[in-house]
């Protein structure tokens, strides 16, 4: 089965907003085991839209649309599918309740703006957003008298909402189109690898992967300083492709163990979520370089607060000083950036915060700053558990963000190797 994605909004074609879109509805439909063959973005005009719909259909079975089904007058998404549909706007029972029940919640008056979200085509069938006011709409030959819809093929439209989107694409979109289109079962395993570079991994596990049987499929997805590879099966069985997935991964753990921190996650951080939720031990942290990029990562995640007690961005040597207690004289002599500066910094975090486990990082991610004997990339990472005091350096190249988020997955990935 093929899918074709068109984001609509002349905000994503300026650049204004950036298309994240895009990449998570690509994702979703890949994991499912459907093929993404094209990603259109058309601005906010009824034939550009008409012509994506048309190009896009001769292309793939079902055409994914977001965007456009607003109650502004620059929103024609819906005045265009009525076109080429043959169809006219109806006000949907479903629907006006969805936007009386959100603006009765809120507070707020609903004007005839707002109740025209519940118009719709009556070609099409209603599926109710109920994380916003505007409806999805699915069209099929079912309700599609003309030739637009030939077949098993399909339209969604979609709110361009992005929460909206990935909310109707999660808990609905998805399944409905395997269902409708007679998929078989898949089944997805991601592997974290940290500490080597994706080519260098590839030529480390090539003779696993050739030995790969046809419906077992495996993708390189790099990340800053990280490589996911993800193990995608296609069969009639999720038990029996469960288990082909297990037999292939216990191979490849005699060729790269060292760099495997874990499964079936999308990040690093998740997997430190889950160690310290497993282990019941608390995490403090204290960043220079990475300025609270670290924190941010965990406290991302729900029940981050169940084990991380807190951080500290010491960007300046009196906040390392007087709030981490790092000694004047360490800074004096070996400057912010060295092992026993982020040896005292991680230490003085953990006692401080009175947490069973600390990070903390200090360096140069430039682009400027950087000397001959510390060039920028020089970053030093500590960890402390009360038992013992660790310090490493590593060098980074690269743009000042890249540099700090390879920092954050080091991190991340050294308290999974450390903290058991």
């Amino acid at each position: 089965m093929k899918a074709s994605i068109i984001n609509i909004g002349d905000e994503l074609l300026i650049g204004q907003v950036v298309n994240t879109n895009a990449a998570r509805m690509a994702q979703m439909l890949t994991a499912a085991g459907i093929d993404v063959v094209q990603t259109l973005v058309c601005p906010d005009r009824g034939s550009a839209i008409a012509d994506s719909l048309r190009l896009s259909l001769s292309m793939a079975d079902a055409v994914l649309v977001t965007g456009g089904l607003g109650p502004t007058k620059d929103d024609v998404t819906k005045h265009t599918l009525c076109q080429l549909t043959g169809s006219h706007l109806v006000e949907n029972a479903d629907a006006l309740a969805n936007v009386q029940r959100i603006f009765a919640r809120r507070g707020y008056p609903m004007t005839e703006s707002n109740r025209s979200q519940a118009d719709v085509p009556h070609t099409c069938e209603v599926i109710v957003n109920t994380m916003g006011t505007a409806p999805c709409m699915w069209f099929d030959r079912s309700h599609c008298a003309n030739s637009l819809l030939d077949d098993d093929k399909v339209i969604v439209a979609m709110p361009g909402v992005p929460f909206e989107m990935e909310h109707l694409m999660q808990h609905c979109i998805v399944q409905r189109l395997r269902t409708h289109f007679h998929l078989g079962a898949i089944a997805t395993r991601n592997v974290l690898v940290q500490g080597i570079g994706e080519s260098f991994l590839s030529d480390l596990i090539e003779p696993w992967e050739l030995s790969l049987p046809d419906n077992l499929k495996l993708a390189y997805l790099p990340v800053a300083g990280m490589v996911k590879l993800r193990l995608t099966a296609h069969g009639d069985s999720f038990d029996q492709l469960n288990t082909l997935i297990d037999q292939h991964l216990s191979r490849l753990y005699p060729l790269a163990a060292q760099y495997i921190v874990g499964e079936n996650r999308e990040t690093l951080q998740e997997l430190v979520s889950d160690r310290f939720h497993a282990n019941h031990k608390t995490l403090s942290i204290a960043e220079s370089c990475t300025g609270g990029a670290i924190a941010a990562g965990l406290t991302a995640l729900a029940g981050a607060s169940d084990y991380l007690k807190g951080g500290v961005v010491a960007y300046s040597n009196e906040v390392k000083a007087g709030v981490l207690g790092v000694k004047t004289a360490t800074l004096d002599e070996h400057g912010a950036v060295s092992e026993a500066t982020v040896r005292e910094m991680v230490e003085g975090v953990r006692q401080r915060l009175h947490a069973d486990v600390a990070i903390a990082t200090t360096g140069i991610a430039g682009p400027g700053g950087g000397t001959e004997s510390k060039p920028v990339g020089t970053v030093w990472i500590g960890l402390a558990d009360g038992n013992r005091t660790l310090a490493k350096c590593m060098h980074y190249s690269g743009p000042r963000q890249q540099i700090i988020d390879r920092t954050c997955n080091e991190a991340y990935a050294w308290l999974l190797r450390e903290i058991q």
